[in-house]
């Protein structure tokens, strides 16, 4: 018997019901993994209200680290008890249990503790091919990351450090900015209270940059726009703020002959050895105290309806995990 969350219709956090289930045994390729933590991630939000369409009644979260309980036929390079870790593109994470495709599942190193691979694997892959895949930062570059002090804007932050580029970021409150300071930024601007564009021209020599990273979305898509250099790249990864529409490409010529990317991590992430590669690199870059896990907060696993509400609220620093 397994516990495991479910939404039959979307809406806010009150849609997340917890049932029992009856698993059964693994199917071909398919490994029944315990869950010991489940990560939290804004994406779990988007399946939650429908801005990503899912198939209902259907699960929630992606990313979760456990111990290997079964193995299916076929099933090779796994043994039972092997620690692993997830990060999708399956959902069905809020679960103290559940099976999964084999080839989704990673080895975790004994360096790597479950809370930590739960708060990361994600995020810190999501960094990884924000950094190094998508956008190509080069040492010497400047770039701009909205929301710095959140789940992936300090590892983002960490990792730019890392690569010897320049980071300005933005924060709400002083409390953040102190916290995208610790995580390496060079310069941080209080969005709530400053012109983040004027800023950043002024931080630039009136330049801009050539790089931003913006998590955000709808709310801070017109920032991003005033705040990019010439042929400068604008990364709108997320939606925190709503999802950008109405994109005018005529606003992109007039703002300096843009460059725009709506990416998506398994975009980037589509062969094994892709994901083994972004994995290693991720591990590396936690390993040399570049990044860190940062958990700011944990929840239990069926307390998950509030941590969407503290995540969606604002609430949340760093990354949340929930411990089953």
């Amino acid at each position: 018997m397994t516990r495991t969350a479910q939404i039959t219709r979307t809406g806010g956090p009150e849609v997340i019901e917890w049932i029992d289930v009856d698993l059964p045994d693994p199917a071909p390729g398919e490994v029944r993994m315990r869950n010991t933590a489940v990560g939290l991630n804004y994406i779990d939000t988007y399946y939650r209200t429908g801005l990503y369409p899912t198939k209902l009644p259907g699960g929630l979260g992606s990313e979760a680290a456990g111990v290997v309980e079964a193995l299916g036929a076929g099933v090779t390079g796994l043994a039972i008890g092997d620690r692993v870790g997830t990060f999708g593109p399956g959902l069905g994470a809020y679960a103290t249990a559940r099976n999964v495709a084999a080839d989704s599942l990673l080895p975790l190193p004994d360096d790597v503790d479950d809370r930590t691979a739960a708060a990361i694997l994600l995020k810190g892959c999501t960094a990884e091919f924000l950094i190094e895949r998508c956008a190509r930062v080069q040492a010497g570059q400047t770039v701009l990351v909205h929301a710095a002090a959140g789940g992936v804007g300090h590892l983002l932050v960490g990792w730019l450090k890392a690569i010897a580029a320049t980071v300005i970021g933005t924060a709400g409150n002083e409390e953040k900015a102190a916290q995208a300071r610790a995580a390496g930024a060079d310069h941080v601007i209080l969005h709530k209270s400053e012109d983040t564009a004027a800023r950043v021209r002024e931080i630039t020599g009136g330049q801009g940059v050539p790089v931003i990273l913006d998590g955000i979305g709808k709310a801070t898509w017109q920032v991003s726009l005033d705040s990019a250099a010439r042929r400068g790249l604008v990364v709108s990864y997320g939606n925190a703020g709503g999802a950008v529409d109405g994109v005018a490409l005529g606003v992109l010529a007039a703002k300096g002959s843009l460059f725009v990317s709506r990416p998506t991590l398994f975009h980037y992430y589509v062969t094994a050895e892709e994901r083994s590669a972004g994995v290693a690199r991720l591990f590396e870059m936690l390993r040399s105290g570049a990044i860190t896990a940062e958990i700011g907060q944990t929840f239990a696993l069926e307390d998950a309806a509030e941590a969407h509400r503290a995540l969606e609220a604002g609430e949340t620093r760093g990354a949340t995990v929930l411990t089953v």
